[in-house]
């Protein structure tokens, strides 16, 4: 279980729950409420290596779109990640948007659907290609846009036995507070805790990611992680007894987000 933990992407609920185990310094923040739903449109793709360069042409063509509609107030971030930890079957790349409803996500697939740029010949050749939709209600971010930042993901799967609150439960008093503390201090730029609202993997699944400001974040968190873990290692145990590790997967990513 610590080697487990001590993946760097584990850190934010393993962190959180020790520090609630101890009295938490989180204690005096407001109480944490779930937000208005955000949803977001994730477009996944496997690109031969040789057309890594084609593709971010194409990121170019999809950017002119997606700013229109964060200056219109239909999305309010978009974004272009490349992954940076390959599996054989796995995305080499990703685009996604966010928006206030389900309709502003659909309004801007929509336009991004008219132009023509998913039937690019660099699209049109990718190996793999699948899409998620996502609704978050626990979520924060700094407005701007960042280049060639790291945006770290994890999955997880409740087990059968623990009921999808607990995904509630996790997230408000464990990973928000911790979050807010390290959007607040510059440490990240945007934080989500994610549920599919188009399901297309097992029910129980939820997924967090946060925009790194800089890749000396990791080594920040990841020696929190350790401390934390080494003064409260019951947090570990209670942690391990929601989660279906066999389910458990990591991303790691270089991104180029815009948040309005």
């Amino acid at each position: 279980m610590t080697q487990k933990l001590c993946n760097w992407l584990v850190f934010v609920c393993a962190l959180a729950i020790a520090t609630a185990f101890a009295v938490p310094a989180f204690a005096q923040m407001s109480e944490v409420k779930e937000k208005p739903p955000m949803y977001s449109y994730v477009s996944f793709w496997n690109i031969p290596r040789a057309q890594w360069g084609d593709m971010q042409k194409a990121n170019a063509s999809d950017q002119s779109i997606l700013e229109k509609a964060l200056s219109n107030g239909t999305i309010v971030g978009y974004g272009f990640d490349q992954n940076l930890v390959h599996q054989p079957d796995g995305a080499t790349h990703d685009d996604w948007f966010s928006a206030m409803s389900m309709a502003g996500l659909l309004n801007a697939l929509d336009q991004l659907y008219k132009s023509g740029v998913p039937t690019a010949p660099v699209l049109a050749n990718a190996t793999k290609h699948w899409d998620t939709f996502y609704e978050s209600r626990y979520y924060n971010w700094h407005s701007g846009s960042w280049k060639e930042v790291y945006t770290g993901g994890a999955s997880f799967k409740l087990k059968a036995h623990v009921p999808d609150s607990a995904i509630d439960t996790l997230s408000r008093n464990f990973i928000v507070p911790m979050m807010e503390k390290l959007l607040s201090d510059g440490s990240i730029h945007e934080y989500e805790i994610d549920t599919e609202s188009i399901h297309s993997d097992p029910p129980g699944m939820f997924w967090l990611f946060y925009v790194a400001a800089n890749a000396d974040t990791f080594d920040k968190v990841h020696a929190i992680l350790r401390e934390n873990i080494k003064a409260n290692p019951l947090s570990a145990e209670a942690f391990d007894s929601m989660i279906d590790w066999s389910a458990h997967r990591d991303d790691l990513v270089r991104t180029n987000a815009t948040y309005k």
